[in-house]
């Protein structure tokens, strides 16, 4: 007797089952959790939010590995390819609310400062830093930054193989220049977080926009990798496209900080 192999009459993917969405919620769960207890100086916390980290980039390589897989096999349709899009579209939209709330907190400290501020801005006893110094080098670099990636973008479409992997090379080595600078210009500081509104708001949301920055490298290197091994073509790049949007929303969002927070705020 002959077995009939059934194909999919439709073009979408119907996923199997998968741990990653739990244990990224966990690892979530316990950065978030160990964070406070970090400042409010508890024993120990700072060594659970560094696992909390570990952990997260552990999952993140393994749900990465899967999705990567997937793409190889011809999972990835035209049909999943837009929801992907949408997708990525969605979560941008979500970091973008995600800074809004930072934004926030600063124009509404900063525009009518209170009288336990001294009704002026910055407060007084705050040093706040030069912006035409190092944060006014890393908007040059992020917006170089900008240029290699659209670099990368358009020689990919158009076949540019060499020239895909030296934009997204010199889009990675930006983005840690950019984050080296930062951390100097952390060290210089003469304020912390712990020093009221304006140490809160400019270290939390500096501080998160770095942490994109990270993450942007490291999803930008994976796409690097994937080209070296021929993983690309010109019709299928995905995760080299959604790299390249959520590069330029970073390059974005600092460019309001830095004139906001920077120079606005000085």
């Amino acid at each position: 007797m002959t077995q009939t192999i059934k194909h999919p009459l439709h073009p979408f993917h119907i996923l199997p089952s998968s741990p990653w969405p739990f244990f990224i919620a966990l690892s979530l769960l316990i950065i978030t959790i160990s964070a406070v207890f970090y400042m409010h100086r508890y024993t120990y916390s700072g060594y659970f939010l560094i696992l909390g980290f570990i952990s997260l980039l552990f999952i993140l390589f393994f749900w990465w590995r899967d999705m990567i897989i997937e793409a190889n096999s011809g999972f990835h349709t035209f049909k999943v390819q837009y929801g992907l899009r949408l997708g990525m579209l969605l979560f941008i939209l979500s970091e973008v609310f995600f800074f809004v709330a930072f934004f926030w907190a600063f124009f509404n400290s900063s525009i009518i400062p209170n009288i336990q501020i001294g009704h002026i801005w910055p407060p007084i006893g705050i040093q706040s830093l030069d912006p035409w110094d190092i944060p006014f080098i890393n908007t040059l670099i992020l917006l170089l930054s900008g240029i290699t990636i659209t670099w990368a973008h358009y020689a990919m479409i158009n076949g540019y193989r060499k020239d895909t992997i030296l934009g997204l090379s010199f889009t990675i080595i930006l983005g840690l220049i950019f984050i080296f600078m930062q951390y100097l210009e952390y060290i210089e500081a003469s304020f912390n977080i712990s020093d009221g509104i304006f140490g809160s708001v400019f270290f939390m949301a500096t501080g998160f926009h770095g942490f994109h920055v990270l993450i942007g490298i490291i999803f930008i290197s994976i796409c690097l990798i994937r080209e070296i091994f021929y993983q690309f073509s010109q019709e299928s790049h995905l995760a080299l496209e959604a790299a390249a949007w959520y590069w330029h929303f970073v390059d974005v969002v600092w460019m309001i900080l830095f004139l906001s927070v920077y120079v606005w705020g000085n």
